[in-house]
């Protein structure tokens, strides 16, 4: 048999490999290089540790009973290396720009709605969906006075609204930044369908994507945003589908930070669905598991990334209500299992809950009694802005009322990413669910 063994790996010397495999008592692996798969052989007496490479013989290295020995096979390995590699400088930019971004007690505002977007924000409030009422409201946000700019530490801008002005002609994103605030923009063109899988879809728009980096990086903006969507059903995600969006945001990752942009990564799981709890932290769980090693893969600097996630919360359809402590400690503990502590920053999307349920849930997450490396605080859009949009309902005389209730919000938000925020009651506005079926940007 033990000779039957040794022709057999003889056969191999072709191909020069050098590798080792161990029999103890009874058990013998050996793997051979031209097959896919390796078989168990048996074999009765004492340990035997061969090695085979090509113009050596084969000899028996020990004969000690129950010996430890090397693993089963070991290949010559070429170290992978990273084309090309960020510097020193381009890493020390994009750490400061993210920490800047999650300075304690701060977060991100995201206006990046689309033109669709923003039609379902205006039209359910009588406003009609023009240019100029966009900038206007635009306008009311970002001209709000410098108690915000104690809450807010960048602001996810459109296409459009990056180019737009105020009244007086100062550029937005010039404005943004004269505060002190980190000017951000939205590079995906869009969710599309992704065949081969049960409605499952990936995002477009890598083609192109270095060049309007680097425009944008002129124009201003020093951190973006790419979205995937996968969403909780009994046959979804499906693997096809978090792979291949873990592997878009690693690619826009990438591209990013070669043209000084900091990405945030944003693969959100959509509330949609009667799912509980702990079916959506295990999903998240695998989501995120497969993002990291994505942009492991992809040689993405970990330092001058921001992570843009869903907070681990059951299904809107669910029976069962969780308390704002179940839903930190899932959410703590998914990310524990799963986002490397070099990550910079955490910045949690709303997802469909209420202005007030949003701020209660970021609290509980930055109370919660585990321990987390990373700034815990939010990205929020529609709970940030909702309250100011009923207020305004595009009269002149209300903009004043509007933006305070903005204020409010941002405030509240950034008591939340200190762990600092008590609630002021269920009631208004506030507590009103934002929730929206297959919510899409």
């Amino acid at each position: 048999f033990l000779t039957f063994c040794i022709i057999c790996l003889r056969l191999c010397d072709v191909t020069r490999p050098r590798f080792h495999f161990r029999c103890k008592h009874v058990k013998l692996i050996v793997f051979f290089p031209f097959v896919s798969s390796f078989g168990c052989l048996t074999y009765s007496r004492d340990t035997y540790h061969f090695a085979c490479e090509a113009g050596t013989r084969w000899r028996p290295a020990s004969s000690r009973r129950g010996k430890t020995l090397a693993s089963p096979f070991v290949f010559p390995a070429t170290m992978t290396h990273q084309y090309p590699a960020l510097t020193a400088e381009q890493k020390k930019e994009l750490q400061d720009i993210a920490q800047r971004i999650v300075a304690p007690g701060k977060g991100i505002l995201a206006a990046d709605e689309s033109t669709g977007s923003m039609a379902k924000r205006l039209n359910p409030i009588g406003v009609e969906n023009t240019e100029e009422n966009r900038r206007r409201y635009r306008q009311l946000l970002f001209t709000a006075d410098e108690r915000i700019d104690s809450c807010i530490g960048g602001v996810i801008f459109f296409h459009e609204t990056l180019y737009q002005k105020t009244d007086d002609g100062t550029n937005f994103a010039q404005l943004i930044k004269d505060r002190g605030i980190v000017v951000g923009i939205k590079v995906d063109k869009g969710v599309v369908p992704l065949a081969g899988t049960n409605g499952e879809t990936t995002t477009q728009g890598l083609d192109g994507l270095s060049e309007r980096c680097a425009q944008y990086k002129k124009d201003g903006a020093d951190f973006a945003k790419w979205r995937c969507v996968l969403k909780i059903s009994e046959t979804t995600p499906s693997q096809l589908a978090i792979m291949e969006n873990a592997n878009v945001l690693a690619r826009y990752a990438s591209i990013c930070q070669q043209n000084g942009i900091v990405p945030i990564v944003e693969p959100e799981i959509l509330p949609d669905g009667d799912h509980d709890l702990k079916r959506c932290q295990y999903v998240t769980e695998k989501v995120l598991a497969a993002c990291y090693k994505a942009l492991s893969d992809h040689h993405v600097y970990l330092e001058g990334t921001l992570l843009k996630p869903n907070m681990v919360t059951p299904g809107h359809a669910c029976p069962t209500k969780f308390s704002s402590e179940e839903i930190a400690m899932a959410t703590v503990t998914a990310l524990r299992r799963t986002v490397p502590p070099a990550v910079t920053g955490v910045t949690f999307l709303s997802g469909g809950q209420s202005e007030e349920e949003a701020s209660v849930n970021l609290n509980s997450i930055n109370t919660c009694p585990l321990m987390k490396p990373w700034a815990l605080t939010f990205s929020y859009g529609r709970a940030l802005q909702a309250s100011a949009l009923n207020a305004w309902r595009g009269e002149l005389n209300n903009e004043k009322a509007a933006t305070a209730e903005f204020i409010k919000r941002a405030q509240a938000n950034g008591l939340a990413a200190l762990g600092k925020y008590e609630s002021a009651g269920t009631g208004g506005a506030a507590s009103k669910s934002l929730y929206v079926a297959n919510h899409a940007y």
